[in-house]
């Protein structure tokens, strides 16, 4: 059962895991850094300790830690008690959703493992900005994608932004980075994966629906939110799709054409 402890100074060094979260060179959610995983809000601090990830703590005002009561009944962690302006302190921010969790990562999930259980994966260049990532990785799990690949450029999902704008769903969609790029999309093609790069880059590519993504194994290749993928990567898959869209509109945001992809390969 969960320990409640009731905090009054911010810096009690309990909760050093929460410490200085708006200070990008001493987060505690840097991979460089401490690496923990970080969740907010009742919903996503749920999700996470429904997930692989090991809670190590839990960090609230009263009405949110007893919203979470039943969740962390089976929990031998501190879940420690503050007032709003203590809880801002140790932080840095107000934090309106009024939770937190944090949890130790995980070892990597095995990439040929993946591939070889998975029918419709996501393939990522160049994707940085924590809140496109945290959306695809939202629209990754509404449409029953099978897991993430990371090639070049792209940010870290477990980042707490990205955690955030996921609402948890990041904690439960496998991801595994790509060593060996643009190589490792000829190894999916090898592994049985049709590879369809979307992008509305190159002079004729097919339509989605033309590109018959709910038929057989599939790798759906998004790139970069600004040039879009490389000519590298557009090379090494086995077919371009774009989707049709109006007249003076050039592309969408990437975690919406993921969506539409993700729609388009049969999902839920």
């Amino acid at each position: 059962m969960a320990r409640f402890i009731e905090v009054t100074q911010a810096d009690d060094p309990g909760v050093d895991d929460f410490r200085d979260l708006s200070n990008a060179d001493r987060r505690p959610d840097r991979p460089g850094g401490r690496g923990l995983v970080i969740a907010e809000g009742v919903a996503v601090v749920e999700r996470l300790i429904a997930s692989p990830y090991p809670v190590r703590a839990l960090l609230g005002v009263r009405r949110r830690i007893d919203q979470l009561a039943e969740s962390i009944d089976d929990l031998d962690v501190p879940a420690y008690v503050a007032d709003p302006d203590v809880m801002a302190r140790v932080v840095g921010f107000h934090l309106n959703r009024g939770v937190l969790a944090v949890a130790d990562r995980t070892p990597p999930v095995d990439l040929a493992r993946m591939a070889s259980s998975a029918r419709r994966l996501a393939v990522l260049e160049g994707v940085g900005d924590h809140e496109n990532l945290g959306s695809l990785f939202r629209n990754a799990a509404a449409f029953g994608i099978d897991g993430v690949l990371l090639g070049p450029g792209c940010s870290d999902p477990l980042y707490r932004r990205s955690i955030r704008v996921s609402m948890g769903h990041v904690l439960r969609v496998p991801f595994a980075r790509l060593p060996e790029w643009p190589g490792d999309l000829k190894w999916l093609r090898h592994e049985g994966f049709r590879v369809v790069a979307l992008t509305p880059r190159t002079a004729s590519p097919v339509s989605l629906r033309e590109a018959g993504l709910e038929r057989g194994r599939v790798a759906m290749l998004l790139g970069s939110e600004g040039p879009g993928l490389t000519e590298e990567a557009i090379g090494a898959a086995d077919v371009a799709a774009g989707i049709p869209m109006a007249d003076g509109v050039d592309s969408l945001n990437v975690a919406t054409s993921a969506a539409i992809a993700f729609h388009a390969a049969g999902g839920c």
